[in-house]
Order: C-alpha cells, then structure tokens, then sequence
C-alpha cells in the first residue's frame, strides 16, 4: 500500500516539474528578446557604476501604441514634472533679496517674476526704444527665477511625475550662492545650500527612477562659481557641479564649462520681454531700419588681470571715435550712468558691430544685448560663444559674426578699425538680417508666443531631447558620460588661436 502510494506521488511530481518547465520554456521563448537585451546591457554595465540598473527597452506593441497615443497627446514626451522644493531654495531667497549681496539691493531685480522694475520712458535718451510695455531692468543674474517663472506657465507641465518626460527642480543656485561669495565664509558655510539640496532630491521617489539623468536645474551666475577649484583654494564659489548627484543632472546656465558635459550654457537675459510675435516682430523692424553711423561700439570697463584686451580694445576705439567711428560706453563704478541699459542699446543701435571681449568669464550678457539692437557681435575667443550657445546661436559662426584673435590685439598688431573696415557693405548687411532673426532665439518673452519660439522654448526642446538621449543609451546598456571626449579635447578651447574645423569638433562633442 505504502509503495503504491510513494508511486502515485512520484508520478505527480514529475508531472508538475514538467508542467512548469514548459511554462518556463513558454515565457522564455515570448519573451527571449527582451531577456537578451537585459543581459547585454548588464554585461555592458557590470563594471561601470550609474547608481541605477539599466531599463530593459518596451516591446514592439508598447513602441506602437506610444506612436499613436502621441497623435492624440500633443505634450507626449513634452510632459515636465516640477518638484515643489522647499521655500528655502527659491521663495525665501526672494523674499531677502535686500540682504542677498553685500552693499547691494537686489529687490528691484526680483519684480515681475524676476524680470525687473518696467523702464520709465518718459527721459528723452530712451526715445529709441519703442514698445515700451516690453522692456524691464532685467539683472544679468536672474535667469533662474525667470526660468521658473515660465515654467509655471509651461504648457505641458503635469503633477504626474510617472509621465513626465523630464523632472525640474526650481532651485535658485546663484542667488543662493551670492550670500557668500563676499565677506570671508568658509566652504562649508558656502556648500551648505548645496549639500541640502541634492540631499533632499535623493529623499524623493522621483530621483529613483534614473538617478537624476532626468532631472535638470537652471543657474544665473558663470557656471564656475559653483565649480570652486583647489587651485584658487576655498575662498570663491561652492562645489554643487562637483557633488555625484549633479554629475547626472543637466545643469542650464549663462556660461558653462568647456571640461564638463553637466551643463549648457542659454542667452544671458536682456531687457526686452515681449508678450506677443507682433511685438517681436515691430522690434525687429525697428532695428532694421535704425541709421547706424558709427563703425563699432564697445560697452564696458577694463579689467586687473593682465590677460584681458579690454584696455587696448578702448584705447583703439577711443581713438577710432575722434572721426566717430567708434562709440564707447564706459562702465566704470563711477560711470555707470552712462551705462544704463537704454543708453546701450541706443548706441548699439547706431553702430554696424560691437566688441564682446572676455571680461571675468569669456562670456558677456552684451553680445546677447547687441543682437538685440542688430549690431554684428565681434569676438575674440571662442569661448566668448562659438563653443558655448549651441543650442541658439547657428554652428556657422561666420554667419552672424566676426571673429578676430586675441593675440594680434594682445600684441597691438590688429587695428579693429582696419579690419572691420574691409568687410564690405553687402556682406555688413547679411550679416546683420542674420543677427536680426536671431533676435527670437535669444529673449525670453513674458509668456509663450503663439509662432515664435524664443530662448526658453528653445532650450527646453534641447533638454527634453538631451533626457531622451540618455534614456535611450542607458536602455542600451551605455553609459551616457562615455560619448564626452578627454580633457585634451579643449586644448583649442583656451588657446583660442583654432580654426573653423578645431570648432565644429569642439561643437559635436558638447552638442
């Protein structure tokens, strides 16, 4: 009896092991495709270190019916996710904004969602400035606030963060880092903002998903005030660009690093903010029809370090202007009347080109003021935008602008004059109808335009294209840092004596 039951029993268990090893080869089968590409993608990966495992790719049917979801969803792969951070990283900020920077007031700066006070037109100096309900004192440093400003707006913004496309985080680093830039704090007082905030990212189920490849920020200050190197030591900036988590972040900002592929640099905000195409279309016609009598113009002071051709490049248009070719606007302390932003624009709207030397970084918020006004940008590095603005500014730079080496100015074997004077009227003029459609691409428009796209729009297509790219190559099984070339690569980025091909290399590997 006993033996007749321990067969039974054994005849059952074989029948169930063989059920299930058919079930096992059933799902196997159904399913080998996407078995195979996750081992590939965990062989691919098992010796690198992304903080997350890859995501195994959707199935064809998944892939299908997103193609005809998105007919239907016009903000499919559009949707944004932004996270309500604490008051302390953005609204309380704001609301110190009269103790922000030592011996400065930044609350004329804050108004109007940080687009600044409106400009008083009534003073005769600003008669060249048309549109009046469209120009703001806007600070130079202000982006980020801007930036969240129109965001609130943003079309395709969801509260659902499992269909976001991408995950902003409304921090304020330069304002936050302003509070110490000055007055002798420690790095660690410095990095506390910092530290909190990738801290409190991390807490967040959203960062779990692709441990920040997803999540991008925007910045208003120079991108190396939060990358504090050793060789200055503990006395400038935070390290936030050096923490792990802001490695797999996208970081928006008005001037980035050629060393990093963390960050992008957007136009510096300028003082026109239209409501409408039909404004922006009234400001381009008004520059191109403005009278330009002098040859060149150059906005600014000169600076301590030996390394800069500011003072040169004003002694030259100094003496350019004693037959008005040359119109000079200084910016000392003690000058800085004169250096309002309507009477800049009023004499960038007089002049054929405008100097854009370095000045504390290779950037300048006047080459984005003299596309503005139509005046041709002249450059004397390309860190100064050729490898900086690629996603506003066209890779063909000759296009739009005039590039001279530093080092004949440096030497005082290059006459400004002179080789401005070369370039003939007709190419003058393309030059300038290039500039003037780019005028668009380089503001940020109080609210969204219905057929133009302007400096806000355009960098949020490029991030959520960015997010997408990472997405698709950790999907592979790659990791998204192995497509950024070595540090050799930028040798033509601070030598500045490259030529056209050196640039475009420069362009597809930040690109």
């Amino acid at each position: 009896m006993n033996s007749l039951i321990f067969r039974c029993l054994k005849k059952c268990c074989f029948i169930v092991a063989v059920a299930i090893a058919f079930l096992v080869l059933c799902f196997a089968l159904l399913d080998f495709e996407h078995i195979s590409l996750y081992a590939k993608a965990v062989w691919q990966t098992k010796d690198i270190d992304f903080g997350f495992k890859p995501r195994i790719p959707t199935a064809a049917g998944e892939q299908k019916s997103e193609q005809e979801s998105q007919q239907q969803d016009p903000c499919l792969g559009r949707y944004i996710y932004m996270h309500d951070l604490p008051a302390k990283f953005n609204k309380e900020l704001v609301n110190k904004c009269e103790t922000l920077k030592k011996q400065f007031n930044f609350c004329p700066y804050v108004k109007n969602g940080g687009f600044g006070s409106r400009f008083s037109l009534n003073d005769s100096s600003s008669e060249t400035l048309s549109l009046g309900e469209c120009w703001y004192a806007t600070h130079q440093s202000i982006l980020e606030m801007i930036f969240h400003t129109r965001m609130k707006e943003y079309e395709c913004l969801t509260s659902n963060s499992s269909l976001a496309s991408a995950i902003y985080a409304p921090f304020y680093p330069g304002l936050e880092v302003t509070q110490y830039l000055w007055g002798g704090f420690s790095s660690s007082v410095k990095d506390a903002g910092s530290l909190e905030f990738t801290a409190w990212l991390k807490r967040r189920p959203e960062w779990a998903r692709m441990f920040g490849w997803d999540h991008f920020f925007v910045n208003g200050r120079i991108t190396w005030d939060f990358r504090r190197p050793t060789y200055i030591g503990p006395k400038w900036g935070s390290k936030l660009m050096h923490l792990p988590e802001t490695k797999n972040m996208t970081m928006l900002t008005v001037d980035s690093s050629p060393y990093a592929n963390d960050d992008f640099a957007i136009p510096y905000p300028t003082d026109f903010h239209p409501s409408d195409d039909k404004e922006v279309l009234q400001w381009q016609e008004r520059v191109r029809r403005a009278e330009r009598v002098h040859l060149f113009a150059f906005a600014g002071a000169t600076r301590r370090h030996s390394t800069s051709i500011r003072g040169e490049l004003i002694t030259q248009c100094k003496k350019a202007s004693k037959n008005d070719r040359c119109k000079l606007i200084s910016c000392l302390p003690n000058d800085k009347v004169n250096c309002r932003p309507d009477h800049v624009i009023k004499a960038f709207m007089k002049s054929d080109f405008c100097l854009q030397p370095s000045g504390d970084s290779g950037t300048r918020r006047s080459t984005f003021d003299a596309i503005l006004a139509g005046c041709i940008p002249v450059f004397f590095h390309p860190g100064s935008a050729y490898t900086q603005y690629f996603w506003h500014l066209p890779q063909n730079y000759t296009s739009y602008s005039v590039f001279i080496p530093e080092r004949g100015i440096k030497n005082r074997t290059v006459s400004v004059e002179e080789v401005l004077s070369q370039i003939s009227r007709d190419a003058v003029t393309d030059m300038r109808e290039e500039v003037i459609k780019l005028i668009p691409k380089v503001i940020y428009a109080r609210a969204k335009l219905e057929r133009t796209e302007d400096a806000f729009d355009i960098a949020i297509k490029r991030v959520l294209e960015r997010i997408e790219d990472f997405r698709r190559q950790i999907q592979e099984g790659k990791n998204p840092r192995d497509r950024f070339p070595e540090k050799s690569t930028w040798k033509y980025y601070l030598t500045g004596e490259t030529g056209k091909h050196e640039w475009d290399s420069f362009f597809q590997h930040k690109h």
